[in-house]
This record gives structure tokens, sequence and C-alpha cells, in this order.
């Protein structure tokens, strides 16, 4: 069980898409058309195994418009995470009484979106892939656009909450099968990746406020960031998300 793909919302998809292309050296893999379901559109960007997704609302009254009322701008929205055993995980969200606002029944690519407001902080995402090594989000030929010369994965999400233990008590108890705790108790760790739970830093309310990613070199990609006006106070910001490199 991994984060696999962190979605951020925007007002202007296209400026973000080419700020996070520029800085990361890393291409846009899929369009996909079926998320105008949701009145959006969006972009997918592999970084190696793992993907950004930018979306934009394209329609009026659309649950990422309101977000983007809400936090004040652009910021995290979802956190896709691929789980091993998808029944199992299903059953675990029922068990602790977490609606679930939107499934895919497809064998080659199940998934849940749980309750924002019940799980806070993001719209958490539990998906299965058939075969697991695929990703139907981001089309079937999105390994043909992995670069890895200055990025290598993702490694992990930041979220900010008024109470960081009490959320990720919460992410927790959908997320292991024993519910137990992890020695830090703000910070859920998965096989790979983890999510880091902190106390409010802004007045922009809980929610996603950083990306963590491995790169190669870290120094010449933040001075690159500088040259393209993308740090704010020191810190790399696109689309209303920090961008920490390990």
């Amino acid at each position: 069980m991994d984060i696999r793909q962190l979605v951020l919302v925007c007002k202007n998809r296209d400026q973000v898409v080419k700020n996070l292309c520029d800085l990361f050296d890393i291409k846009v893999a899929f369009n996909d058309p079926g998320i105008i379901f949701f009145g959006l559109e969006n972009a997918l960007l592999p970084v190696g195994n793992t993907f950004i997704e930018v979306i934009s609302p394209v329609e009026e009254g659309t649950t990422a418009g309101r977000f983007l009322e809400r936090r004040q701008g652009d910021g995290g929205y979802m956190v896709i995470i691929q789980v091993d055993d998808f029944l199992k995980s299903k059953e675990m969200v029922n068990q602790e009484g977490v609606d679930i606002i939107f499934e895919s029944d497809d064998p080659a690519a199940r998934a849940i979106h749980l309750h924002p407001k019940q799980i806070g902080g993001a719209i958490l995402s539990l998906d299965f892939m058939d075969p697991q090594e695929s990703w139907k989000w981001a089309g079937s030929e999105w390994q043909k656009f992995v670069e890895t010369k200055t990025v290598e994965t993702i490694i992990g999400v930041q979220i900010q909450s008024s109470d960081p233990t009490q959320m990720k008590d919460r992410w927790q108890s959908v997320l292991t099968s024993n519910n137990s705790k992890t020695e830090d108790k703000n910070q859920i760790n998965l096989d790979q990746t983890s999510i880091e739970f902190i106390k409010n830093e802004d007045t922009r309310g809980e929610g996603v406020t950083a990306f963590k990613i491995k790169v190669k070199d870290i120094k010449s990609i933040k001075r690159k960031a500088t040259e393209l006006k993308l740090l704010v106070d020191g810190e790399i910001v696109i689309g209303g998300v920090k961008f920490f490199l390990s």
C-alpha cells in the first residue's frame, strides 16, 4: 500500500503544468476526457512510477470549484493510495462508517473516494489496479512519457489540521487493518511512502500543504526554481502546494 498519485486543483491548469514540467523535467502523459463527468479538465504527469495530477474546473458548481473558494486559491486536493486488497480496504471503510462518494467498478481499475468531511484534509481515494503496475488514470501509454533525469518518485504528502493527531488517527483507521498506532503520533508510514499531519501553519484551514518528492540533485532544482520565480519565502511553491525535496 502506497501513495501512487497526488492531485492539486487550480484555476489555471496549463500554467501550473508548465511550471511542473519546467522545474522537474517531466512531461504530460495523458489528459483524461472522462473527467468532464466531474466538470473538470486535467493533466497527468508521471514522476517515475507515481503521478501528479493537475485539475481545473471548467463548469460551475463543481466540488473542486468550491474547494478553490474555501481554501482561497490553488492547493492540494486528493491523495490516491494504491491498495493491495481492494475488497478488504472497502470493508474497512464500511466498518468505520465512512461514506463513499464515488466508486469505480472497472475490474482493471477499482477505486473508492472517501467523504472528505469525514476523513478530513483531502479526498482520499483507495485504488486497485490489475495488473498492479498499470495506472488507468494516466492512460495506456504513460510509461513512454516517464522522465527520470531530474526526479525519481513521490515519497510523501503533508496535510495540515487544527488537530493533526485526530486526523492522523482517522486516516489510519481506514488504512491499517489492525488500527495500530505508529511510533510517530502524527505520521502514517506506508510501504515506501508516508502521510504527515501538521498543525495549521496559515489561515487557509485544513488541507494538503506539501508534496514530498525524491530527486536527483536538490541544489540544481532549487537554482532552477529561483530562475523560474517559484520560490516563496525560500520554499518551492507550485499550484498552492509546497514541494519538499529529498
